[in-house]
């Protein structure tokens, strides 16, 4: 082999990379789009991004920023008025009690959490990672060098890992637990009780962190949100991450943060100053507006999404195969897909797991979800329910005439 050949066969790219998989989601998404660049109409049901504008009033504030001249470098953790409209958001909907050097402004609620991660996990000791879970967390500790530990709930409890399997997962090794509520992919919503269960075990346990995800909060059908960091023996312990994405249906504007004891909340700040520094200025403002101006427009958000879960639940009622527990939060279904495992399709192809299930509903539904594999459940499928009803009518529609042919 010449020397050429030779460089050419070894990847300059670090270890690091080559051990990451490609986030789940993304790449459905950018499957579904070169469909859609060749003329075929691809109802997308993988990204997990609201269908409505910004709120008029967020945007008007953005405006006003451009127009005052708002466009240069922020502190790293946020601007003051930011941080402090957190921490009164904290206090109202939350009862947690925070001070601005306690925030972290990050660009989207995944850095905030890989800040975290990132300055609390050494090589070698484990995170416990609420199974299903979003495609990003166990990504995110092994970049940290750590090792994911995957805890299970079954579909009996809705998805939801317990108190008693938390308990039996901790060993010496581990650093810290990972979770969301309501669930990104499964929609489950831990109860106050449930939370106050786990957070008992964490008592007994002071060298385990909890890094809380939630950006879904105010897309709740089943009443109070509750937060971990609620719980006095356990709080100075506990991370917890929001934004608004999904609330405020800005995705494209890059805002989220976290809430931490003041030492971890300085480390995240060290580690988002070398990455990113501060987000975006005209953002940050319109973060502001978005606090102040309250929850109307996410509570008429969140009422549309629950409409058409309802909606999507009564349509894959018809379609034999589907076992589709009824979600309590977010903007998803998470049904168990495999009864179609090691089925033929029509060009004679085996339906071996629910990665190709996937791709066999793009190229012949020309719907997009997303493989439960990357969520840590490999027997189902994400399906989006953040579209119009219309797409939705019409997806479950193809859906149905697709796994026919199966």
């Amino acid at each position: 082999m010449s020397d050429t050949a030779t460089l050419a066969a070894v990847s300059p790219l670090s270890d690091r990379l080559l051990a990451m998989n490609e986030s789940a989601t993304i790449a459905m998404a950018k499957k579904g789009r070169e469909l859609a660049a060749k003329g075929f109409d691809v109802i997308n049901l993988s990204f997990g991004e609201p269908d409505f504008q910004t709120p008029q009033y967020i945007k008007d504030a953005a405006k006003q920023a451009l127009d005052d001249g708002y466009t240069f470098y922020t502190p790293v953790p946020g601007i003051p008025e930011l941080r402090q409209a957190i921490c009164v958001k904290f206090k109202r909907d939350n009862n947690l009690d925070f001070l601005p050097n306690q925030i972290v402004v990050s660009t989207g609620a995944k850095q905030a959490l890989a800040n975290a991660v990132l300055s609390l996990v050494n090589p070698g000791e484990e995170v416990i990672v609420f199974s299903p879970y979003w495609v990003s967390y166990e990504e995110m500790v092994k970049l940290a060098e750590g090792v994911p530990v995957p805890l299970v709930g079954t579909l009996e409890n809705n998805y939801k890992a317990t108190a008693s399997q938390l308990e039996a997962a901790i060993t010496p090794r581990t650093k810290l637990i990972m979770y969301s509520s309501p669930c990104n992919p499964t929609g489950a919503v831990f109860s106050r009780e449930e939370l106050g269960a786990i957070a008992e075990v964490l008592a007994r346990h002071p060298q385990v962190y909890a890094l809380a995800d939630e950006i879904y909060e105010y897309i709740n059908f089943v009443g109070e949100h509750a937060s971990l960091a609620n719980f006095d023996e356990i709080k100075d312990r506990v991370i917890t991450v929001n934004g608004f994405s999904k609330g405020y249906a800005m995705t494209g504007w890059r805002l989220g943060y976290l809430a931490a004891r003041a030492d971890i909340a300085a480390a995240c700040e060290k580690m988002q100053g070398q990455v990113t520094s501060g987000t975006c200025s005209i953002a940050q403002r319109a973060g502001v507006a978005a606090l102040a101006g309250g929850r109307a427009s996410s509570d008429a958000m969140a009422a549309a999404y629950r409409r058409r879960r309802d909606l999507v639940l009564e349509a894959v009622k018809d379609i034999p195969g589907l076992n589709t527990p009824t979600p309590s939060g977010a903007f998803y279904i998470f049904p168990v897909v495999s009864a179609f495992f090691g089925r033929t399709a029509p060009d004679g192809s085996t339906i071996r797991d629910s990665s190709d299930l996937a791709l066999f509903l793009l190229n012949d539904a020309y719907v997009s979800s997303v493989s439960g594999e990357a969520f840590g459940a490999p027997e189902c499928l994400r399906f989006s329910t953040a579209a119009a009803d219309e797409k939705l009518v019409e997806a479950f529609r193809r859906i149905k005439v697709s796994l026919a042919k199966l």
